[in-house]
């Protein structure tokens, strides 16, 4: 069975060619060089440090949106075009579209984590750079996950979009919540505390996109293989759950 989930995503591979997926890449990639120039004009001091911190912040929401966008649009539109039913109808298991799928999505990934850790090199030591890049692509897995599972389990695009949007947001602001529920030194009440434990509950639950792609990184070379092993472990964990929730709700709806 890994022949048909290797030509899925094969075929993953080749709509993002024929949509010009990869081409958004460049041109977002080009996009940032030129505003680093910009940058490189209006900077007095330390213009390096501020090229980078500014485009690799806008590159990293660029990799995501790009991609969760691709996801759901192409999931939505072989679902309209019956293609879907089509591959199921296939003497193949479902989970095999689904990981095909997935796998699709990831390969893909690979090129926005690479082109935006190159041109990452222009302003960090390379190999903080190659550590930002590897976390960029974690956070595009779990993201590609999870859009997965919404455009499987959402009727429509939009709604998916938005549900990929606000678990991006959740995931990437938690850590900041979590400080302003529990750092005010007002009275600790009933509804504060509620607040900070449901708040707490959330963490628990999203994975901790803060700790992904960290501009520090290429600022000050604070990168180690520590942080890298915490952020291989998230991925692992979040990639592996949503994927099972992305089975779990794909084999209980009707064709």
């Amino acid at each position: 069975m890994w022949r048909p989930g290797l030509l899925i995503a094969r075929y993953t591979l080749v709509e993002a060619l024929r949509s010009r997926l990869p081409w958004l890449f460049v041109l977002a990639a080009a996009a940032a060089l030129a505003l680093a120039g910009f940058l490189q004009q209006l900077a007095l001091t330390e213009s390096g440090a501020t090229q980078a911190a500014i485009v690799s912040a806008l590159l990293r929401p660029v990799a995501v949106f790009l991609l969760v966008g691709f996801v759901v649009t192409s999931l939505a539109r072989e679902a309209a075009d019956k293609g879907q039913e089509l591959l199921l109808a296939l003497p193949m298991p479902r989970a095999v579209y689904v990981l095909g799928k997935l796998a699709g999505f990831g390969a893909l990934a690979l090129l926005p984590a690479l082109l935006f850790g190159l041109l990452t090199c222009m302003w960090a030591a390379p190999a903080q750079s190659a550590l930002w890049a590897v976390s960029l692509l974690g956070e595009l897995w779990i993201m590609a996950a999870f859009s997965l599972l919404c455009a499987l389990g959402l009727p429509h695009a939009l709604p998916a979009l938005a549900a990929s949007g606000g678990f991006y947001v959740l995931a990437r602001s938690v850590g900041s919540l979590q400080l302003l529920a529990h750092g005010s030194t007002a009275a600790h009440d009933g509804s504060r505390q509620a607040i900070a434990y449901a708040i707490d509950t959330l963490a628990l639950l999203l994975p901790n996109l803060d700790h992904f792609t960290r501009s520090e990184w290429l600022l000050y070379a604070t990168g180690d293989w520590q942080a890298l092993g915490l952020v291989a472990a998230q991925t692992a964990i979040y990639v592996g759950l949503l994927a099972a929730c992305a089975l779990c709700d794909f084999y209980r709806k009707s064709f």
